[in-house]
């Protein structure tokens, strides 16, 4: 198989909800990266074979395959297709699995690949509670297919984030000293401008909204997500706005437009796991990733994992052992924010931004998605 190049990366700040990007049209959240990513890296944009997105809630604004229309709206060429794909929190990194995929089998030679998520225009799990509109209370109650396997029982994120720390035992004081470190974290990484080189500003929004000095005793007082649960909003990730896009180049295009691989796209693959749990796939998706590359997780340098919840990254850490020092070093979702369909894309593009600062090879990105689902990609710093 032929090689797949991340020759660039950036993104928008991750805006919080109903703040300073919340009046900012989709399209033109995902525009505006796209443009500066053509332009910067001198390509007419004619010469791409195509743009991906993940996108979660795919209505009003966010409808009609954002994809391609946020390439035109960003004034770039109309002979060049745009897919837009949904894998729930996963959706991003699995836009750039398929670029890294379409590139490696020969079919295609460049690839802008992100997500884009307006959060404030489209509230969380929109499409979910759309069914009423459609005579169903949810997407699983009324088929008898369903019910036959699953029963009537609850089916979401909540829930899931509470049986993973019951089933790990986590206690709520864990899960909120979890959730401190990710702000001390992604603070400490703003002060330092870790962030900068990957960052585009956006009316006049420079840098992440979410991280924040945390006030334990506010933090003590929050009530749980659900009734007698361990989580509350503080150990949860933010509901956020944000775009992010990365360019896939073949060799050939490397070598035909004299571009700089920054990193080699080594393994992408998903894996899933209990649907009803939802949130534990991580786990066996990054076991297999290390299988099917014959590596360990000693060997990653960084790693990413998307703090949907606390218990999904220390269940995560639990199972897989990984060194802490080494997971979401400059703070994730819980500080940062998690712009659902653009996460994935954000995550790569500050691996790859974190790598290279710190001077180190190997990357690993995992994040857990609806469905008992969750994408795997490993990547070498070049």
């Amino acid at each position: 198989m032929a090689e797949a190049y991340i020759i660039d990366a950036l993104r928008t700040p991750v805006g919080r909800r109903g703040k300073a990007l919340s009046q900012v049209h989709p399209l033109d959240l995902a525009a505006f990266p796209l443009a500066e990513l053509v332009q910067r890296n001198n390509i007419d944009s004619d010469q791409y074979d195509e743009i991906i997105l993940g996108c979660i809630d795919q209505v009003g604004p966010q409808a009609m395959d954002i994809a391609r229309n946020a390439w035109l709206a960003a004034g770039l060429s109309e002979l060049v297709p745009g897919t837009t794909v949904e894998r729930q929190c996963g959706s991003g990194q699995q836009a750039v699995s398929y670029a890294a995929q379409a590139v490696a089998s020969g079919s295609s030679d460049l690839i802008i690949a992100g997500g884009v998520q307006s959060m404030s225009s489209i509230p969380l799990s929109y499409s979910n509670t759309a069914a009423t509109d459609f005579g169903f209370p949810d997407p699983y109650t009324g088929s008898k297919l369903w019910a036959a396997r699953y029963g009537d029982q609850e089916i979401s994120q909540f829930r899931g984030a509470e049986m993973m720390a019951q089933h790990w035992g986590f206690s709520r004081e864990q899960l909120e000293d979890f959730a401190v470190t990710s702000h001390e974290r992604a603070l400490a990484a703003q002060a330092r401008g870790y962030f900068d080189r990957e960052i585009l500003a956006m009316d006049q929004l420079q840098t992440d909204e979410g991280p924040r000095a945390v006030d334990r005793g506010k933090m003590a007082s929050l009530a749980p997500i659900v009734h007698d649960g361990r989580h509350t909003a503080a150990t949860a990730s933010q509901m956020s706005d944000g775009a992010a896009m990365l360019l896939i180049a073949s060799e050939a295009a490397v070598k035909r437009y004299g571009l700089k691989p920054r990193a080699r796209i080594h393994h992408v693959s998903a894996r899933a796991d209990d649907p009803i749990m939802m949130l534990s796939a991580p786990i066996r998706a990054t076991k297999y990733a290390l299988e099917r590359t014959g590596m360990a997780m000693a060997d990653m340098d960084r790693i990413e994992i998307n703090e949907a919840f606390a218990s999904v990254v220390l269940a995560w850490q639990k199972e897989t052992g990984a060194d802490m020092s080494k997971v979401n070093v400059n703070g994730g979702a819980i500080a940062l924010g998690h712009p659902i369909g653009a996460t994935g894309a954000r995550l790569m593009t500050s691996l790859l931004h974190e790598l290279e600062r710190s001077d180190t090879r190997w990357g690993l990105q995992t994040m857990c998605e609806g469905g008992g689902q969750a994408n795997v990609t490993i990547i070498e710093r070049l």
